[in-house]
Parts: structure tokens; sequence; C-alpha cells
């Protein structure tokens, strides 16, 4: 599957609105038969997707670090978690470690994650449509669909099996 970044920024943008209500109107499904929906329309999807000639949720957002993910890259880097902390996280505003800055730092030229066996659970679990208790992730579904062309994809499948 090829992705185009453009194609996708021009789509979201033309189905806000749309996607506005539809995610309201997911928020009314019941929670076991919305993740009956999703997990397969999540696998059909990344069944033909290959995240690496997108990355595009490494190159405009950045995961938090919980306590556990700094543990484990820093230990992976050989650096002290302070040192880990110091050179390449920030506090926001709700006080919860995020990169200084995107593009990830760990991401390569050829989309590759530097740090991949040991990244943060934010990007390992990424986009989170196949977990389940998918009527509490909507609001993150729904801003992932802006930034992941899979997780947009798999919610314009949704619409057409909830038509």
């Amino acid at each position: 599957m090829t992705i185009d970044l453009t194609k996708h920024k021009e789509q979201v943008k033309l189905k806000s609105k749309e996607n506005v209500q539809f995610f309201k109107r997911l928020k009314k499904v019941k929670p076991k038969v919305l993740d009956k929906l999703i997990h397969p329309l999540h696998d059909e999807v990344f069944e033909c997707t290959d995240c690496l000639k997108c990355a595009n949720c490494c190159t405009t957002t950045g995961p938090l670090f919980t306590d556990k993910d700094i543990s484990r890259i820093a230990k992976h880097l050989r650096i002290k978690p302070s040192e880990f902390v110091t050179k390449y996280l920030r506090l926001d505003e709700d006080r919860l470690y995020v990169l200084k800055s995107v593009p990830c730092v760990f991401l390569g030229a050829d989309n590759y994650c530097s740090i991949y066996d040991a990244r943060p659970k934010a990007c390992r679990e990424f986009p989170h449509t196949d977990r389940i208790k998918q009527h509490q992730l909507l609001n993150l579904t729904e801003k992932n669909a802006e930034v992941c062309p899979a997780v947009f994809s798999i919610i314009e499948k949704l619409k057409l099996t909830l038509k």
C-alpha cells in the first residue's frame, strides 16, 4: 500500500465534520460490539500496511514516556535514566514526560527506530485499534485518524459497516 501523506491530510480535512459526527455515533455503540467491529478491520488494514513507508506518527507526534519506558530505554542506551530524561524529554502541561521535539530523535532516515526493541509502550501499542475496550479509546482513535492513514482507513471501513 503506497502512502501519500499529502492526500491523507486532504482527506482528513474533507472528512473532519463527518468524522466528528461519526465518533459521536460510535460512542453509542455497545463496547463489545465496537471491539468486534474494529478488530477485524484493524487486521485487514494492517495486513497491507507498511508503517516504514509512512512513519507519520514518529515525525509529527511523540509518545508519552512512563517510568518503566525511561528505565528500559536508558538501559538499552547504556545511560542513566536521569541522563535520558535530561537529554531527550521534557514535562508537558499535564506533567507527563514527552519528547523535547518531533520528529522523534530515534527515527532514522529509513524510518526505522533505533530503539525499536526498547521503544515506549505508547509506540508498541500505536495506533491502539487492536486493543480491547475501544469505546474508552474513541477520543484517541479520532486523533490518531488524523495522523495515521491506516486508522483513517479503518474508520472509513467502519462507516461502511455501520451504514
